[in-house]
Parts: structure tokens; sequence; C-alpha cells
């Protein structure tokens, strides 16, 4: 595989704007080979705008350089790309797997892109301790033992996990916790673990147990009840009650297990369904996983795409992305065929290192399980589309309360959190039409030696003024990137080579619609003090055209009577204790304050593991555990004098010196 990072045309200069459009395109033709590769086109500023892949890079490049024939979302972006990079590869099927793979890296925006790529949780029973631990798992696959999945969902796996330790009595303690045992823990009394860390149970016998678990998740289900059964009768038979009742409520547990299925994949073994609804300009993907015979779970998707493509061309995008850094089931089920499904199959086949089927059913079971999934990926979109007018109409009464000239489609809102001023973080929630956008979430370090701590308006400025500088750059580039346009429309309407693309009548329309990157309206969860500390930030960069308001608690700190404070506006306002537009910003400035303390609780956690011993230069794992081993504690080093820090072994009279001044200029 090669990497060639190809540019033409002249060198930038600041009086010579770059080149885009179809020229640029046209001018990589003589250096590409007719070999399958990847290609990356690029904006002015560098940001990678489209990802995609090829049998021949020189004939697919060469489509592009033509100029006319391409829908409205191709001729966009020509326009827009000012140089291109490619990759070679030996097949098109690897094309189409590094394709997924870029696309899911960069998030070019006229690509097709999942929004939501979580991991899946999975069902681990490991196998490198002598008494194997049940436990949900995330992320690499790389501790010894057996993994059953993927689940939908957390939850889906806490309560299968929780019905098999009442089944099959297997721990889920940690292998600290299981060495440190000296009597069974609570689980053992209630009946929920074996306790294998005692010798309540044998180790042999424990094994035992695993087995049974585990020929239960790989789908034998019906052969593991069909023995407790026959445990049971048998005990029963011998008037050993206890023993007849353990087997009857294992049988109960698995009852439970079974029974939480929303379809019946009746021979079907191993598969996943995939379902795709398009409504309102909208895309719902429906994804179901089948393991063992056993429906175990769904989870609706919402990918980004042009309004233009069609529910195939989506889902065929979405499922190689889905499957970039997932393992790959023996049978996909798809409701609409796909424009590269045999080029697909050979890709998730080479993939997974075993032959991949990609059907679209017709008739029979499986048919009616693609049909099920359908009618949930119709369903959830029509819930989405139903959140998103209500969200809409919220937006139009936040608009209409506080004066705003348009509603708002971004909201920022920020708030920081600390205890006495240490471990202070700030925090950026966003909001738009479509609820909650987690995924533009950001916290913000408090990293200014020059701030007393607790001094919540210094914290305030810092955060806002790193996050609007990143803003106010960004106008810059956004200001080149329009004049270039404009001198590239100049140069076709005198009659220059490159075509103008057609513009459509929803075009404007749809780039209204894309999510901005720069708030139209900015939250601030504090009174007249933290707002003006932001009215300040943003006059110094220029951006008179956000608007502020400042969400002051009210007496007592009661929820429902805030003060709104809005700049030009002498007296704040208060909403009707009933509004709906009220309870919408408490959800936000709610939803900011829960991530900011969130937070600043992850790295106060993540400080309470550090030492101060592991700052001292020269103190390494030898020395810090004389030291702790001497004194028992970092904070007793900190007290101990010259002669107290010599008198451990390992600590020479410069170590010493070291050690005492690095605590005693700390402390000055």
């Amino acid at each position: 595989m090669t990497n060639n990072h190809l540019q033409t045309g002249p060198e930038k200069t600041p009086e010579t704007p770059p080149k885009t459009g179809a020229d640029v395109v046209a001018g990589y033709l003589k250096m590409l080979p007719q070999s399958p590769g990847v290609y990356r086109m690029l904006d002015v500023a560098g940001d990678v705008i489209y990802v995609g892949k090829a049998r021949s890079l020189k004939a697919r490049v060469s489509n592009y350089a033509r100029l006319s024939g391409h829908t409205n979302r191709i001729a966009r972006m020509i326009l827009a790309t000012a140089s291109m990079e490619f990759v070679t590869v030996n097949t098109e099927a690897e094309a189409l797997l590094l394709e997924a793979n870029l696309i899911k890296r960069f998030r070019p925006r006229f690509n097709v892109l999942m929004r939501d790529d979580k991991s899946f949780p999975y069902i681990l029973i490991a196998r490198d301790h002598p008494a194997p631990a049940i436990m949900k798992h995330r992320g690499a696959r790389n501790r010894k033992g057996e993994y059953f999945g993927p689940f939908a969902s957390a939850g889906a796996v806490n309560r299968t996990v929780n019905m098999l330790q009442r089944a099959f009595l297997l721990r889920s303690c940690s292998d600290s916790v299981y060495e440190s045992r000296t009597r069974p823990c609570l689980l053992f009394q209630i009946k929920r673990c074996s306790a294998p860390c005692t010798g309540e149970i044998a180790l042999p016998d424990y094994k035992g147990l695993v087995d049974e678990a585990e020929r239960f998740l790989n789908g034998e289900s019906q052969t593991v009840r069909e023995m407790y059964q026959r445990l049971m009768q048998d005990a029963a038979e011998k008037l050993e009650f206890e023993t007849a009742a353990k087997y009857r409520n294992r049988l109960w547990a698995l009852a439970h297990v079974t029974a939480d299925q929303s379809i019946n994949p009746d021979g079907i073994e191993e598969a996943d369904i995939f379902a795709a609804h398009q409504d309102g300009g909208q895309t719902c993907v429906q994804v179901f996983f089948i393991r063992t015979s056993q429906n175990w779970g769904n989870r609706a998707y919402f990918p980004k795409a042009d309004r233009s493509l069609e529910a195939p061309e989506v889902l065929d995008s979405f499922i190689a992305q889905f499957y970039d850094d997932k393992p790959v089931p023996r049978l996909i089920l798809i409701s609409h065929d796909l424009p590269n499904r045999g080029l697909l199959a050979e890709a998730l086949s080479t993939k997974a290192g075993r032959k991949v089927e990609i059907h679209v059913p017709a008739r029979g079971a499986k048919s009616s399980l693609v049909e099920h999934a359908l009618t949930n990926a119709r369903e959830a979109l029509g819930r989405k589309l139903a959140e998103s007018s209500t969200q809409v109409r919220l937006l139009e009464g936040v608009a209409d309360r506080f004066g705003l000239s348009a509603p708002p489609r971004r909201i920022e809102v920020f708030d920081n959190s600390h205890i006495a001023g240490t471990n202070a973080v700030g925090a950026m929630i966003v909001a738009g039409p479509e609820g909650f956008v987690k995924g533009q979430y950001r916290k913000f370090n408090i990293k200014s030696p020059d701030i007393t701590p607790g001094d919540d308006y210094a914290m305030m400025r810092e955060v806002l003024t790193r996050r609007f500088k990143r803003i106010a750059d960004a106008d810059v580039l956004t200001e080149i990137e329009t004049e270039v346009s404009e001198i590239a429309a100049e140069i076709d309407s005198t009659g220059g080579s490159q075509a103008t693309p057609p513009t459509e009548p929803d075009q404007d329309r749809e780039e209204e619609r894309a999510f901005p990157d720069r708030p139209d309206l900015v939250l601030i969860d504090g009174g007249l003090g933290q707002l003006s500390i932001a009215r300040e930030v943003l006059a110094g960069f220029g951006l008179h055209d956000i608007q502020l308001i400042g969400v002051a608690k009210g007496p007592d700190r009661d929820a429902g009577r805030e003060h709104f404070h809005i700049p030009g506006r002498e007296q704040s306002i208060m909403l009707e204790s009933k509004d709906p537009v009220l309870y919408f910003v408490q959800r936000l400035r709610d939803e900011a304050h829960r991530f900011a303390i969130g937070t600043h609780r992850a790295k106060r956690a993540k400080s309470l593991g550090v030492n101060p011993l592991d700052e001292i230069e020269g103190v390494g794992p030898t020395r810090k555990r004389a030291l702790l081993k001497h004194f028992g504690s970092a904070k007793a080093v900190s007290r101990a004098g010259v002669e107290d820090l010599k008198a451990v072994n390992g600590i020479s009279a410069d170590m010493a010196r070291k050690i005492y001044d690095f605590f005693h200029e700390r402390s000055a």
C-alpha cells in the first residue's frame, strides 16, 4: 500500500487566493494510476470534506474533473475542493474498509456520518483466573476469556448478568477483592454467588457452574434448562427439598433471561439486522442483534447525510462504518438492496477471516425479522421528528420571551465547578433544534496560575476567552473561504473554464439547516457580575452578534424564581412559573451543572491517586517505597526534617535536602 500526497497549482501567497474546483481536480489526473484506492478532498483550510473509494482512481477522479452532469451536492463539493490526497491499495474491498475508517476519523461534511459511535457492551467470563468472574465489558477485547455480545445497551447486559448470577452463582467481584476475602460477602448470603473466594465451593465444582453458564450463553439454553429440570426432579424424589429449591430458582432465573425477547429469531443463530426508514429529510437506521438464537437488543441511529441520498446509499455507507471497529456476524439482513452489496460482503469477509453473507430477504421468517426492524425504525424516526418539532416550538418561545430577532439554532451554556478553588473546571453544553448535542460538549481545565483559588469571575473569563477565541479564528477562515468562492464565481461569470454548480431551490435552506459551529445564544449561569465578564470577552473578539443572557437564581435559590439579565435592559425579567420556556431554560442550566460537576468529580478522583513524591526529581519507585514504608504516608514525609529523611535506607544527604526543600518551598 502506498500513500501519495499530491498538490498542484501555483504557490499560495496572500495576494493570490488558493485555487478550488474542477481545475484543481483535473491537475491530478496525469499522476493517478488505474488501480484501486481511496481519495480525500480538502478545502482551503486543509480540512477533509469528502472521502471516497474507487476501483480505478484515475477513472473516478476524471469524473469529478468534468464540468457538468453532477448532482447539486457533488457540484458544491467539487467547488470547495482545494487539494486532494490519495492512498492506493491492492483490492477494491481493501479500499472500502479504508474508506470507512477514514470517514470515521475525519468526519467529512459531504459523507454519510454515524452520529453515535459508542462501543457496545459485552458479557465477559474471564478465564485468566482460577475462579472465572462474569462481568460487563467495553472496549478492546484483550483479556483472556469468553465474550458474549454485542448487547444493545448497558442495561441489557446488567439485567442478563444479574440473572446469570442468580442462575449459576458466578462471582462478579474484582480479582483484588477476591484475593482479600476472609469470609463470604453479602452476595453469598443472598444466593447470588457461590463464594469460591473462601472455599464455600470447591474450584472444580465452581468451574462446572462456569461451563454451564457458557453453554447457556452459547445457545444451549434448552439443554441447560432440561438438565436443571431433571436435577430438580431427582432432588425432590430424594426428599432433598433445599437442593430442589436451588434448581428451581435457577430455572426461574434462566426463564427471565430468555423471556425478554421482542422478536422471535427462530432458525437464526447469529445475525445483525439493519433497516432504514426516511422521512422529513432524515434517516433512521435500526439495528437488531441476534446471538445464540436470542435477541440481544436493538439500537436506533440517525446518521448525518445529505437529503438527496436515498436509503440504500445511506445504509451502504453506514454499514461499512459500523463494522470498522466491531466484530462481524456470519449473516447480515438488510431492508434495502445496497449499491455495493457484493463488495461489502467481500470486504467484511476479509475483515472477519470467514464468509459473511448479506441478504435482502423477500419472504419467510427472515423477512419478518427485517419488517419488524423496519417498523421500529419508522416509529423511532417518528418520535424523533415529534421531539424536534417540540424543541423548535421551545426555541421559538425563547426568541419571543427574550426579544431575540430569530429562534436560536445553537445555544451554549457555561458553568464552573470546584471545591474551595481546587480541581477547578469549566463546562460548556450545547443544545439545538434536536435537543442536547452531547458530541459538542466541552470541558476546560482552569490553567491560569494567576487565578486566585475560588475566583469564579476569573475562571469564567478564562473559559469564555478560550472558547470564543476559537470562534473568532474560525470566522477569519470563513471570510477567506468566502472571498475565494466569490473570486471563483466572478471568474466563471466572465467565461472561465470552470462551471458554477447549479443552485437548486432547496440548497440555501439545506445550508441553513446544518447545525452551526458558533452559538446564536449564550446562557451564563450567574448574575450581573458573570454577565459583564462575558460581555467584555465577546466585545474583545468583536463578536457582537451573539446574544448573551445571565441566569441568576432567585431568592433562597428557588427554582422557578430565576432572574434573567439581558444586556441593554436595565431591569431583569422573570418568566411565569408554569411557562414551558422557563422549564426549558432550567433544563439547560441543570444539564450544564450536571456536566460541570461530573467533570470536576472525575478530575478530583484522578488527582486523589497522585502522590506528591512522584513529582520530586530523583525519587523513583524504590525510594518512594522506602519513604512510605519508613514514614507511613506522603504527608508524614512532608513533615519530616532533613535528619529524619537521611535515616531512610537509600536516601543520601543531598536527596534528603532535595525532598525537604520540595515540600517547604511548596508551603512558602
